[in-house]
């Protein structure tokens, strides 16, 4: 470890140098205004990786963004680890809420903010470096692949064709992935599971126009009055859903693991604080951070129907809309249980209107097994540079593309993330400290060869 603390500060300033060109790169995936800085920025991602040692790299174009694709392979006997990561990054917008322009990097309190500082950029090019330090020191103690999507912030759409065009290119025993969060560099964490996702979107209708709410209420049904019925019927007093066969593939994690995911700090007051909330509603029988990360859940994420101008307009509305997400945990489907809550919203619709629905997208959820060289390696590298033996944390959010790597490509994913909760990432004055960067090289080097070690012996 020496060696390598000697190598990261004897190139501290050219790795900030080199990070701080790509995020100047304005990669933003979502605007096509930006499609030319999406190429210019994989090809510079190539240019890094054969700088940095790969002795192939190149630039497969999608019908979307481009993907970087690079190897070094040193021995088809040893272990082959794939990085995912992305080069796209948000927009940026409101850019009146920066303290500083978003994509000229700012170092201010130990933290680079920028946009890109974290998500991805920063926590990609922890690896970018570790493999740098490894092939110049002689210390790569296995091979390595990298696939660096630019779509990851508009859904992924092209990288499964991908996956599937290349499986054997992308032939791998394990996918490092830094693009989650951490605890904290006191407090470890590895993201071992992720949930899923499945979004429907419902229509109601009734009359065939708006109608005047005295000459009609009362006798006519109103589409909001009956959409709003509808959606809070689907959760019960004790925080259950109520779609019938929702809950019949769910996976409920080992009382081990759940003892293992208990030892999170948290502070339900501190967190109640930070929300600005009196009350929090978990579901009966599971504690506040099991109902964000081990329990399936539905919310609604829009509803809009009648007049919402200034003033008022007295109307039954002829139609009213909602948008619901539900998140899922193993072995939940999303088309299934998108089709399960649908067929129940037609069942219980009243006569007198019309129920439209539709699944909009989705995925699987993911868990990494504690028990596996993959995850070991990871727990060994974070104890080993951070001095204390990283905690499991199911996210409550979603990566949809984690599962499908798995589906497709056959291997699990470790989520070693380096970003903490507090570094805006999508958000004005998106930061990434300097400790974690520097910290999460020395990691990711010690994860190749702890992961090397243990499926040699």
């Amino acid at each position: 470890m020496e060696q390598v603390s000697s190598y990261i500060e004897k190139n501290k300033e050219r790795f900030l140098e080199e990070l701080f060109s790509l995020i100047r790169i304005q990669s933003v995936s979502a605007s096509t205004d930006h499609k030319e800085d999406m190429v210019k920025m994989a090809e510079a991602l190539k240019g890094m990786l054969l700088k940095d040692g790969a002795d192939r790299a190149e630039v497969f174009p999608t019908k979307g963004h481009p993907i970087v694709y690079g190897e070094k392979i040193i021995d088809d006997s040893l272990p082959t680890v794939l990085v995912y990561g992305h080069y796209d990054v948000q927009p940026a917008e409101p850019l009146e809420q920066w303290k500083s322009s978003p994509f000229e990097p700012e170092i201010r309190d130990g933290k680079i903010y920028a946009r890109g500082a974290d998500d991805d950029k920063g926590q990609l090019f922890i690896h970018l470096k570790a493999f740098e330090m490894m092939v110049s020191q002689n210390l790569l103690p296995c091979n390595i692949k990298f696939m660096i999507e630019g779509e990851e912030e508009i859904g992924s759409e092209n990288i499964a064709t991908f996956c599937s065009d290349y499986r054997k290119m992308l032939s791998s025993d394990v996918i490092l992935v830094s693009d989650t969060t951490m605890i904290s560099l006191a407090t470890p964490s590895i993201t071992s599971g992720l949930r899923g996702l499945s979004y429907i979107q419902v229509e109601v209708e009734g009359p065939s126009r708006d109608l005047h709410s005295g000459l009609y209420g009362g006798a006519v049904l109103n589409p909001a009055n009956v959409l709003c019925e509808m959606i809070a019927s689907l959760k019960d007093s004790m925080g259950h859903i109520t779609i019938g066969g929702f809950y019949d593939d769910v996976v409920v994690p080992s009382d081990a693991e759940r003892q293992a995911m208990a030892l999170r700090p948290f502070n339900q007051q501190e967190y109640m604080n930070a929300l600005d909330v009196e009350a929090l509603s978990s579901e009966d029988g599971f504690t506040t951070l099991e109902s964000v990360g081990i329990r399936p859940t539905l919310d609604i994420n829009g509803i809009w129907s009648g007049y919402t101008g200034e003033g008022a307009k007295t109307i039954i509305p002829s139609k009213a809309y909602a948008k619901i997400s539900m998140r899922l945990v193993p072995d939940q489907k999303a088309e299934k249980i998108a089709d399960l809550a649908i067929a129940h919203l037609r069942k219980i619709a009243p006569q007198g209107v019309k129920i439209r629905a539709e699944y909009l997208h989705g995925g699987e959820a993911y868990v990494s097994p504690l028990d596996t060289p993959e995850y070991k390696a990871a727990e060994r590298a974070y104890e080993d540079v951070l001095g204390h033996k990283p905690i499991p944390v199911r996210s409550g959010g979603s990566i949809p593309i984690i599962s499908t790597f798995e589906r497709i490509l056959g291997v699990k994913s470790i989520l070693m993330g380096f970003g903490l909760e507090s570094d805006a990432i999508h958000s004005p004055n998106e930061n990434f400290p300097l400790d974690n960067l520097f910290g999460g090289i020395k990691t990711a080097l010690l994860y190749y060869r702890y992961y090397s070690e243990m499926k040699k012996g």
